[in-house]
């Protein structure tokens, strides 16, 4: 394609994190500009996307100043709808499967991440439930998972794939360094529940999706720690 496509992300984010990895593991060219979502310019609600969040694109129109992108530039925003126009924009990548019943399950697996994994996940690392829920989610979504794949759906990497790596990092660092508001100890108990027998295939297709080269390419390891001890220090007693 040859039409300018410009990502407004923020380098932490697991939501911007979604979509680089689409993008690196489509080979797509793309301008990237950082956005403070601490402190969003006046502009940016404006003139890219109206609900103020990232990650947001615009595609087409002329390459100009991203601080100020052309009205002839089409703006696409929420992470999974940005997904899924990469792989429409890009239909040669493989990001969705050409198989209809396979572009089928990768978006129900998409929508199964979002309410299994992310939404549990997320509530326990804030203190606001245990991790039952997200253990539940994780047993549904390694439901999906077929045994001696690789990836969540068919042969090859996928915007579901992709969808669900940036919550697999955050994963493995609640497990491995007991960061979050839940009483201390529940994130190492959490990482020991996943280490028997009963989630490895989920634990063997988390090990694939943070050894890809994409992955290790958008992601701070070190950085989101200290995102996770600065945002998650209050802890339940």
């Amino acid at each position: 394609m040859s039409e300018q496509l410009t990502l407004y992300l923020h380098k932490l984010s697991p939501y911007s994190q979604k979509i680089e990895l689409a993008l690196v593991e489509a080979n797509a060219p793309h301008r990237a500009y950082q956005v403070d979502i601490f402190n969003k310019p006046e502009w940016f609600a404006s003139k890219v996307n109206p609900v103020g969040k990232v990650p947001a694109v615009t595609y087409g129109g002329p390459n100009v100043d991203p601080e100020d992108p052309s009205p002839l530039s089409a703006k696409i925003a929420e992470s999974n709808v940005v997904l899924e126009f990469l792989a429409d924009i890009y239909p040669d990548s493989g990001l969705l499967p050409k198989d209809p019943i396979l572009r089928a399950k990768a978006r129900f697996f998409m929508d199964a991440t979002t309410k299994h994994v992310e939404g549990p996940f997320y509530a326990f690392i804030r203190g606001l439930e245990s991790y039952d829920n997200t253990l539940k989610g994780i047993e549904f979504i390694q439901g999906l998972l077929e045994e001696g794949r690789d990836f969540a759906v068919g042969d090859h990497y996928t915007i579901a794939d992709a969808c669900i790596s940036p919550h697999l990092a955050g994963l493995k660092i609640v497990i491995e360094t007991d960061t979050g508001k839940f009483p201390v100890g529940m994130g190492y108990k959490l990482g020991e529940e996943l280490k028997g027998p009963k989630f490895a295939k989920f634990m063997k297709y988390v090990q694939g999706m943070l050894d890809r080269p994409s992955l290790k390419q958008t992601y701070d390891e070190e950085s989101v720690i200290t995102l996770f001890k600065t945002r998650f220090t209050e802890r339940v007693q």
